[in-house]
């Protein structure tokens, strides 16, 4: 009995003494976890209170960089842009600038082009990069794209210098006709053809005004606001009377079908002058004795049926580089010709604008020596409808200048399907 009491009691106060080791080790162990240690101090900073908060209410794109150039906080944008990358600042220049602000001190500021990755894409993306130092160690650095811009003042500047261009041809020929007229008083039938000459370029400087005035009215006026139900045969009628004199001077046959019954919700005179340009391209660009058809149609769309307008010609045709241009101002397939036809380049814009504003498109199918075919989509005014309310994206405020920008983001649509037959 002794030597069993003896035995239990040893392993009694063997169990204790491991039982209090134990505690002891893992209070150890917990103390330590708790220590701070130069390597928790390198990688996770503590931002100063209120930084985190103003830097998620940027615009820009934010990073803020340690004193090894990791980085302690990045915005959504910052990623999105490619800066940030396994956690380090992707781009040298703006790293060599967040090195040297904190050796010193300075804030510094700088304009960069980085080219975009992933996207296949040769363009660059424009940034403006700032950075200064926040607190002793911090380093914050502020990116701002630059790109939609630069864009938009590529294509300002581009559409003053095609107007300058444009409106200097007709003005420098009045000038030296006029000078001729005066040069000839003494011969009657050489002023009469000085005049006439005058005449006609005085027609072609009132037409290319008229297009910028009508051109600067679809981009900024509001076709819903004065929205009514529109007939689709009175647009129809309307359009060929514009063009029937010079359809008649070419003995080009117009016909329309599929007119009748059908509404579009929009402004009449915009939805007029769209149509309009487009027959009168289709006649312009058709060799004589050829026939030009405009179709319409409703089709089925999942946000509600459309009415499509499709005019065809018979004319010269439409090379497919070509195509991706012709929305474009001042764009001519054939430069000489429209000059022979008093074309400014303007109408197709116009068409596009037109049709980006009231929620459609405008399409094109067409084959070099065959013809062409633009197919004009608007939303479909039901009979007592008050029409279709307009969103966002499609609103006037909301379209882009795509028609110089060359992008495949372009409101216009190119299509692939040959040509709809025009009933007679």
């Amino acid at each position: 009995m002794d030597v069993n009491a003896a035995v239990a009691a040893a392993a009694a106060i063997a169990g204790v003494c491991t039982g209090v080791i134990a505690m002891l080790a893992f209070r150890w162990s917990e103390r330590d976890q708790k220590r701070p240690t130069r390597t928790s101090l390198h990688t996770d900073p503590v931002l100063p209170p209120g930084v985190d908060t103003v830097l998620s209410v940027l615009r820009s794109s934010a990073v803020v960089l340690d004193e090894a150039d990791s980085v302690v906080k990045a915005s959504s944008a910052a990623y999105a842009l490619g800066l940030v990358r396994g956690g380090k600042l992707a781009v040298e220049p703006m790293l060599q600038m967040a090195r040297d602000t904190r050796r010193d001190g300075e804030i510094r500021q700088v304009e960069l082009d980085l080219p975009r990755r992933g996207t296949g894409r040769g363009d660059a993306l424009a940034v403006s990069a700032r950075v200064a130092p926040l607190g002793s160690r911090l380093v914050l650095l502020l990116v701002e794209d630059l790109t939609e811009a630069r864009r938009i003042e590529a294509v300002r500047r581009d559409f003053v210098a095609n107007v300058s261009h444009e409106l200097k041809t007709p003005v420098g020929a009045l000038s030296l006709l006029s000078e001729a007229v005066m040069d000839a008083s003494d011969d009657p039938e050489a002023v009469e053809r000085f005049a006439g000459r005058m005449q006609i370029e005085a027609t072609r400087l009132t037409n290319l005004v008229q297009e910028l005035i009508d051109l600067s009215r679809v981009q900024n006026d509001d076709p819903l606001e004065d929205a009514e139900p529109v007939r689709v045969d009175e647009l129809v009628a309307e359009a060929m009377d514009r063009c029937r004199q010079q359809a008649a001077s070419k003995q080009i046959t117009m016909a329309a079908g599929g007119t009748a019954d059908l509404n579009v919700w929009g402004n009449r005179g915009q939805l007029a002058a769209a149509l309009g340009n487009l027959v009168e391209n289709a006649v312009n660009y058709s060799p004589a004795r050829t026939r030009v058809g405009i179709a319409a149609r409703r089709v089925t769309a999942p946000g509600g049926d459309l009415i499509e307008l499709a005019v065809t010609d018979q004319g010269i045709g439409i090379s497919d580089k070509d195509k991706e241009r012709v929305f474009e101002r001042f764009y001519r397939v054939d430069p000489a010709r429209s000059r022979a036809t008093g074309g400014t380049g303007l109408g197709l814009a116009i068409v596009k604008h037109v049709a980006a504003s009231h929620g459609g498109e405008v399409t094109v199918w067409s084959s070099e020596g065959q013809g062409s075919t633009f197919t004009l989509r608007l939303p479909e005014a039901a009979a007592g409808s008050p029409g279709p309310r307009k969103t966002t994206a499609s609103g006037p405020g909301n379209v882009r200048d795509e028609d110089d920008a060359h992008g495949p983001d372009s409101t216009t649509a190119y299509a692939s399907t040959p040509a709809p037959e025009v009933l007679p």
